[in-house]
């Protein structure tokens, strides 16, 4: 038997090669045993999947152990996106979820994630005790049952969390306020699950949308379903052929977004989020935001403007959630994409944050190249940039180790002014900019970020970056 890392986005591989029926059930027996231990398994869980292939399938193996173990069922009666299953974990007061998703990932993946009954991603206590469950589970008995016998038991029971969720969603959106702009939007949700879900939202938001990739394909089309420029460009040809006002993406499991100008220009969450933060605060909805150390610093700018808190955690949305659980918070994001906000689930959602997007576009009555312009203006010039590196898994810790233990006083001519070790690290310069070194948690790679005020800056901090990294490699 391979081994089963669960890690707190859960459990991920190819198809037929780690990922099958077997390990699901293994994995799904020992999230079953957390469920029992922790005395929840009378408030149900909630089972939802992607349009991956055999994805229903899967989800149907974790109903049978979690119908074997004597918890309560709700399976979803189609694809769903992880946003919409976890509102339903909210929803329901569920003791939980089990979202069968790769979200973004190239389509020969799938993967196993269980969201906690407080309706976001599982801090690292629960996903450790979840690793130590599969340890047990591996060398004993699954219970499983099946589908009928959970009918007739009244064990499993069928739910279609579409339309809360949509109405969930607009009352968090000025709907009014959009009708009188009329937007034309073209979406594109990647062949995945975000169809029929952020196009209802927008049509009722008074704007023409008009909907490419909106069916079922397994293999997204030919190429992983991430709204990233490169995999946007039919999105981009139908922004040209129109007079459309956005372009607006979701990932596979709609967790994630991309956003094109009318232009055709992507913004990325580097950009997209200072834009909703000041949207929102204007809004007269006071709050902080919370960031993660690989995310820009131009909205701590705006935060200290208005005597706002903001904060900066390590990368992976847990971290945001939390905050978003347990501080005054108005929005949270990360530089990967995924965005959270108040007075909804503390996990990511890439439909609300279109509907956002489409909102502040609507409010302001211009585009969002001016948007982003015009808070330039306001809060001084921000660019982002990342970069990375090939290296050994088995040295990740001995390269950072040899980074943290030769840094440099400057970098260029610009003197680092403070050193951050949070997560990786993080060089703070005396000029404002900044430059990150941080291993994948996923991946050998060395991912380099950096910001700096002007593009040319910018690629000297990551040269400067890649300059570190290649001789802590050696």
């Amino acid at each position: 038997m391979c081994a089963i890392v669960f890690g707190t986005d859960g459990w991920r591989a190819l198809i037929n090669e780690e990922f099958n029926l077997g390990n699901v059930k293994i994995v799904s027996q020992a999230i079953a045993d957390y469920i029992i231990a922790h005395n929840l398994e009378g408030k149900g869980v909630v089972v939802g999947y992607d349009t991956r292939k055999s994805s229903l399938n899967y989800a149907e193996g974790v109903c049978n152990v979690l119908i074997g173990n004597n918890i309560l069922t709700y399976l979803t009666k189609r694809d769903v996106p992880t946003p919409v299953t976890a509102f339903e974990v909210y929803n329901r007061n569920s003791g939980g979820a089990i979202m069968i998703t790769a979200s973004h990932n190239p389509p020969e993946y799938n993967g196993i994630k269980y969201i906690p009954e407080y309706a976001g991603p599982a801090t690292n206590e629960i996903t450790d005790e979840i690793t130590e469950n599969i340890k047990v589970v591996k060398t004993k008995r699954i219970n499983e049952s099946t589908i009928q016998d959970g009918m007739q038991r009244q064990l499993i029971k069928m739910t279609d969390p579409r339309i809360p969720y949509i109405e969930f969603v607009e009352r968090q959106i000025n709907l009014e306020s959009m009708k009188g702009a009329k937007l034309l939007i073209i979406y594109d949700p990647m062949y995945g699950t975000g169809r029929g879900y952020l196009d209802k939202i927008l049509r009722d938001a008074g704007c023409e949308v008009s909907v490419i990739h909106n069916k079922v394909d397994p293999n997204f089309g030919g190429h992983r379903p991430e709204p990233i420029p490169k995999f946007l460009t039919e999105l981009q040809e139908e922004l040209d052929r129109t007079d459309a006002d956005l372009g607006l993406a979701t990932d596979g499991d709609a967790d994630r977004l991309g956003v094109l100008d009318s232009d055709g220009t992507y913004y990325a969450a580097n950009q997209l989020l200072p834009m909703l933060f000041d949207h929102i605060i204007k809004s007269m909805k006071r709050g902080g935001v919370v960031r993660t150390v690989a995310t820009t610093h131009m909205v701590d700018r705006i935060a200290e403007k208005y005597g706002l808190p903001h904060y900066e955690v390590p990368v992976g949305f847990k971290y945001v959630g939390k905050y978003l659980r347990e501080e005054d918070i108005v929005i949270g994001a990360e530089e990967s994409g995924g965005f959270g906000f108040a007075n909804h689930i503390p996990e990511k959602d890439g439909i609300l944050t279109c509907a956002k997007v489409a909102e502040m576009v609507a409010n302001s009555g211009i585009t969002l190249s001016q948007l982003f312009y015009r808070l330039q203006s306001e809060y001084g010039f921000y660019i982002s940039g990342r970069v990375e590196e090939t290296i050994p898994a088995s040295l990740r810790a001995t390269i950072m180790e040899k980074l943290s233990s030769n840094i440099p006083e400057n970098l260029g001519s610009v003197k680092v002014k403070e050193i951050n070790r949070m997560d990786g690290l993080k060089l703070i310069l005396q000029d404002g900019g900044w430059l990150l070194i941080r291993p994948s948690g996923t991946e050998p790679l060395l991912r380099i970020y950096g910001e700096a005020s002007n593009k040319e800056r910018l690629k000297e901090i990551l040269e400067e970056g890649k300059g570190l990294a290649s001789k802590a490699i050696i």
